[in-house]
């Protein structure tokens, strides 16, 4: 029975130290690439993108780019902007952190602020309310519109 080598989960067990260091690694290089100005974009500039996290696939050869405009707005043109350097940025990572291979880099909207406000409407939803205080005594007069 050759099936406990624990990787029978797929993609549903934790990242290795590994992938952390390295999705870290590149974190760091981006969000330092991206303080400094190094990047020469001006869409990008002018909207001021961070990079909240990184994730690396299990065999380090793709990166996806978590990452936040502060300018806020709409964040279609940050992954556009940021798409469109890849190749770059993907060079400029390579030479920092000096892996055999420079992972693809995927970039994606970090939407967890949005889901955070999401999760917190939730919460205070009239319905979801009631069910958290327990059975709610008739005629509650509880349903104010936020």
């Amino acid at each position: 029975m050759p099936h406990h080598h624990g990787h029978s989960q797929g993609e549903a067990r934790a990242p290795s130290q590994r992938q952390l260091r390295v999705g870290e690694l590149i974190r760091h290089a981006l969000a330092e690439i991206l303080a400094r100005g190094e990047l020469m974009d001006d869409e990008v500039t002018r909207m001021m993108i961070t990079v909240p996290e990184v994730r690396v696939s299990p065999d380090l050869r793709n990166a996806t780019v978590y990452i936040t405009p502060l300018g806020g707005g709409d964040p279609k043109p940050a992954e556009k902007a940021m798409a469109r350097n890849a190749r770059w940025l993907r060079g400029q990572v390579a030479h920092r952190i000096n892996l055999k291979f420079a992972p693809d880099l995927t970039f994606r909207y970090d939407d967890r602020f949005d889901e955070t406000a999401h999760i917190d409407a939730l919460l205070h939803s009239p319905d979801v309310a009631r069910d958290l205080d327990g059975p709610a005594k008739p005629g509650d007069p509880d349903d104010k519109d936020e």
